[in-house]
């Protein structure tokens, strides 16, 4: 089998490390605007963290924000601070390990969920009412994917 360019090389291994750095959070307990490995998360926290290890600082702080902040108004904010740090991905470019993948519960509601792909199928989350879990991509998901971005390149 031939071997991969550098840049596919390259490639291959900014995802690996992306989801190593995701799966590192695997059990830590949800909690609300938290962000702390092992201590809690929420998803946006667990994605800033995942951030933080494999980009650098956080481009942006991040303001307060409710349970339900996604049900007020026509903005869609996730989706918005995504298009401003994340390098956007067609929905139909097939997901690889590494991505970032935004979810909206309903088409009419603004994109409320985000996680990481571990793979094809698969991906790492944190859901209220449990811990950060990496999880099957079923259809379920699928069909609420709103949104799916690369992480930029580290920031050093």
């Amino acid at each position: 089998m031939p071997e991969p360019d550098g840049a596919a090389r390259d490639d291959v291994a900014w995802r690996e490390d992306i989801v190593r750095a995701a799966r590192l959070w695997i059990g830590t307990p949800y909690q609300h605007q938290a962000s702390l490995q092992g201590v809690g998360a929420d998803c946006l926290g667990f994605l800033r963290g995942v951030w933080r290890d494999v980009v650098g600082a956080e481009p942006e702080a991040v303001p307060a924000y409710s349970p339900a902040w996604a049900e007020r108004g026509a903005r869609d904010p996730l989706l918005d601070v995504a298009v401003r740090h994340l390098v956007p991905m067609p929905l139909g470019a097939g997901i690889r390990p590494g991505m970032v993948l935004l979810f909206r519960w309903r088409a009419h509601l603004p994109a409320k969920h985000c996680g990481i792909a571990t793979g094809p199928d698969r991906f790492v989350h944190a859901h209220d009412g449990a811990t950060v879990a990496e999880v099957a991509l079923v259809p379920m998901w699928r069909r609420k994917l709103a949104g799916l971005f690369d992480f930029p390149q580290r920031r050093d």
